[in-house]
């Protein structure tokens, strides 16, 4: 079988300026944040960024990388707005489509299944049709003649996502609470990249199936980054570094990207937030 294992810089290598990309996770949950940051280590921008949005949508924004935001929300979770975000809004940096939860995932369904549109109940009635006047509806062809919202397809030229372990084959595996629609975001993708806590072997038969969100069929690249959700949660590998995301979101975004951001590798970004955290105790104590 194919092994499919890449350094993030071979990622990004393969990406361009003004692709549509898709990042999975949750907000500041299981974000693929090593991916992000060699993003940022690049020239790509001109981005059309498709998200459940949290500081991956946070950094490209105060970075200048996208053209346009497709997500429901865009949030730290403890710290309700991502303020980069509200900041690059606030200024009319980015176009912004924004759709109800259950929209944005039937939008991924659609793309997953290759169609395009699907009809949905979730929008009627709600300035979510105001404020995205492209959106159309549709009339069920059928006896009840019922009017729904049809969703555009969200596909993407590309997928980032981080689960927790992967095999070099492609296939990755989930053992948080949630599968943050992941799997999704890769069938929906020309080319989806999935970096890991850990790479393994393979999976033997005490695996638990559903724990198998992603499968190789989706995967083009899979990547070995311990600790590449940070700052992010990826339990139970580790949780939200919730002190760093605080300094993340109240230092202003020159400062912070030249201490945490400005290095050469991933390697450089984990020591600068030992190093952080080291200072951050001496101080404690």
């Amino acid at each position: 079988m194919t092994d499919k294992t890449m350094t993030p810089e071979e990622v990004v290598g393969r990406l361009r300026s003004g692709m549509t990309i898709g990042i999975g996770g949750w907000g500041s949950r299981r974000k693929p944040m090593a991916l992000i940051r060699a993003l940022l280590r690049t020239e790509i921008g001109d981005l059309t960024v498709i998200s459940y949005g949290g500081p991956d949508v946070g950094l490209l924004a105060a970075a200048g990388r996208i053209r346009r935001l497709v997500a429901p929300f865009t949030t730290l979770d403890s710290i309700p707005l991502e303020p980069h975000f509200r900041a690059a809004r606030e200024r009319g940096a980015f176009e912004l489509t924004e759709l109800d939860e259950a929209m944005f995932m039937w939008g991924l369904h659609a793309a997953a299944n290759r169609l395009p549109f699907l009809p949905v109940r979730a929008g009627l009635g709600s300035d979510v049709m105001r404020v995205n006047p492209g959106l159309r509806t549709v009339t069920s062809p059928y006896e009840d003649g019922e009017e729904f919202v049809a969703v555009p397809a969200l596909r993407m030229d590309a997928a980032l996502v981080h689960l927790n372990r992967a095999d070099r084959r492609g296939n990755g595996q989930y053992l948080g609470p949630d599968p943050y629609f992941d799997d999704l975001f890769c069938e929906a993708a020309d080319t989806a990249y999935l970096s890991c806590e850990r790479l393994v072997d393979r999976f033997g038969p005490d695996t638990v199936p559903q724990t198998l969100l992603v499968g190789r069929h989706s995967v083009t690249g899979v990547v070995e980054t311990p600790n590449g959700a940070h700052f992010t949660s990826c339990v139970p590998d580790h949780d939200r570094d919730e002190p760093f995301q605080k300094l993340y979101a109240t230092t202003p975004w020159p400062e912070f990207a030249e201490r945490f951001l400005s290095g050469k590798s991933e390697d450089d970004y984990q020591n600068a937030v030992r190093a952080w955290h080291d200072e951050r105790e001496e101080q404690r104590t």
